[in-house]
């Protein structure tokens, strides 16, 4: 039976946009805008890493070794995987508010700090790079769950979906900021230190001014979260995790009053009703959860898992797969410096063409279509496109085909921000219980961290050429970006499949989403059902 609802909460649900919702998106956003930034801004310098520190004197410049590469490349992951998990669980445990300045905290320093080393060698810059990218990682990974749940907490049921996804659609203009950096930045150093391609020249291909290139993109990510950090302080805490956690109801009121300007009763002998209540008191590893939430939790996490093999896979290395039919021209015809440029010019394309006018197609109709719709579209689409891109692999590789490649590749990531990479971040948010509710979140996106860390490995030794000739230095021969492009294509069907676990959140209220709203019917004794809530 459905109890009646808070006041405050109902006034959260049925209030009319207003000011300060765009501020929180902003505020919010920012901390996304920083993450993408910062994720996926080493992209666009490994090269570069390769031909300072790893420079032999062969046919083609210096590369970064597979180990280290794949560290660069995946620390970060593996960071913000342990942040996900770790600042989930103390959102839900502390307070939203509180946890979220220490992640921006530790995302402004460790930004900064990931353009600074310990020396000049390869060893000690490389060392420092990832010891610092791991920590920034860690920052970032509770920026999901924090942000995700702030977002719903304080959002209305009709625009619930487009606030949320609002927030992580800054993600989108963090990749195009990366690439607009490392756009300036290189250009600015190719006219000041105008170099010789390396096949003309092996040395002096790579300016010794080259170093700071690399690190002035990286730093950079510290400015728009250093930016917002005296207003995510300022903002209070979410009325739901006052009310129904803290069981505050007389705070809970005063906040959501100031910010919404309206009267609200405390209704403080309710919420101590709600206490009361044991029907809701059940933790994470207990059988009431698994009877509830347990197949929702399975369906966020696994499509969570899934989408991120084939999305970091592709933003992490379409400079491999765009050089692959010839987009990006041969490493040996640029200098250091230029190949800097053409690898960020054409992640700027991309993502201004494709990637962030996904996100907001999201935000546009995701409360119209629904969470659901545009989730199993996004994976039909992605599967389509990479299986027209890896079955005719070789018509595509043709030059006079490599512009509709482009087209086609493009339009992987299109579906893939309009479809599961907004759709998993959202949904987490709205399902389960106000006292579970970051954890449940950092859960699903670990997973999704898990997937990405299985792209960024596994896609940097897969899609490495079938000929022991063309494979990079160091590395094994790989099954070819055709192939990758095939079992990519597989994992979109699977998350398909999985998207079937997945409730419909459009137009529903937290509580009635989670259940929360449920009284008890009778009162029990019975308490095998029970663990100390986590």
């Amino acid at each position: 039976m459905a109890r009646e609802q808070l006041q405050v909460l109902s006034v959260l649900d049925s209030a009319k946009t207003q000011m300060y919702h765009f501020t929180a998106i902003v505020i919010a956003g920012m901390g996304f805008f920083t993450d993408a930034y910062d994720l996926f801004a080493i992209s666009l310098v490994t090269r570069l890493l390769g031909r300072i520190y790893y420079h032999k004197d062969g046919p083609k410049p210096g590369t970064l070794p597979p180990g280290v590469a794949s560290s660069v490349t995946g620390v970060a992951l593996v960071g913000t995987l342990c942040g996900q998990l770790f600042f989930g669980w103390l959102g839900d445990k502390m307070g939203r508010k509180r946890v979220y300045g220490m992640t921006l905290a530790l995302m402004v320093i460790c930004s900064f700090a990931s353009g600074l080393s310990f020396g000049n060698e390869a060893k000690g810059v490389m060392a420092t790079l990832c010891f610092f990218r791991f920590w920034l990682g860690f920052g970032i990974g509770g920026d999901y769950p924090l942000s995700a749940t702030i977002m719903s907490e304080y959002a209305n049921k009709k625009t619930r979906g487009a606030f949320i996804a609002a927030v992580f659609a800054m993600q989108g203009f963090g990749i195009l900021a990366s690439g607009i950096v490392a756009l300036i930045v290189s250009a600015g150093f190719d006219h000041a230190f105008n170099a010789p391609s390396y096949a003309t020249d092996k040395l002096g291909s790579t300016v010794p001014q080259a170093d700071y290139i690399w690190r002035i993109i990286l730093m950079f990510g510290a400015i728009p979260a250093a930016l917002t950090y005296y207003w995510r302080m300022k903002m209070p805490e979410t009325a739901r995790y006052t009310a129904l956690v803290a069981k505050n109801a007389k705070q809970a009121a005063a906040d959501m009053a100031r910010v919404l300007q309206v009267e609200i009763d405390a209704e403080e002998q309710k919420v101590e009703k709600i206490a009361q209540d044991t029907s809701n008191s059940f933790g994470l590893f207990s059988k009431e959860f698994a009877r509830r939430h347990g197949l929702h939790l399975l369906g966020t996490t696994s499509t969570w898992f899934l989408l991120d093999i084939a999305f970091y896979s592709q933003n992490l290395f379409q400079k491999d797969v765009l050089s692959s039919i010839g987009w990006i021209p041969p490493a040996a015809t640029m200098s250091a410096v230029g190949e800097v440029y053409k690898v960020a010019k054409a992640q700027t394309l991309i993502a201004l063409c494709s990637t962030v006018p996904g996100y907001w197609f999201t935000v546009l109709f995701i409360d119209i279509i629904g969470r659901f719709t545009i989730q199993l579209g996004g994976f039909f689409f992605m599967t389509v496109f990479m299986f027209a891109l890896a079955i005719p692999y070789h018509h595509w590789t043709l030059h006079d085909n490599r512009i509709g490649f482009v087209v086609m590749y493009a339009l992987t990531f299109f579906f893939a921000n309009f479809g599961p990479n907004a759709t998993t971040f959202v949904v987490p948010a709205e399902i389960f219980p106000a006292r579970l509710r970051s954890t449940c979140h950092g859960i699903s996106a670990a997973a999704g961290k898990a997937g990405a860390i299985v792209g960024a490995y596994g896609f940097l030794y897969a899609a490495q050429s079938r000929d022991p000739k063309k494979t990079d230095a160091g590395y094994p021969t790989g099954i070819g970006i055709r192939y990758s492009l095939i079992v990519l294509g597989v994992i979109n069907l699977l998350g398909m499949a999985f998207t079937f676990l997945v409730p419909e959140p459009k137009g529903k209220s937290l509580e009635e989403l989670s259940r929360e709203n449920e009284e008890e019917i009778e009162p029990t004794s019975n308490t095998s059902n029970r663990t100390v809530p986590v």
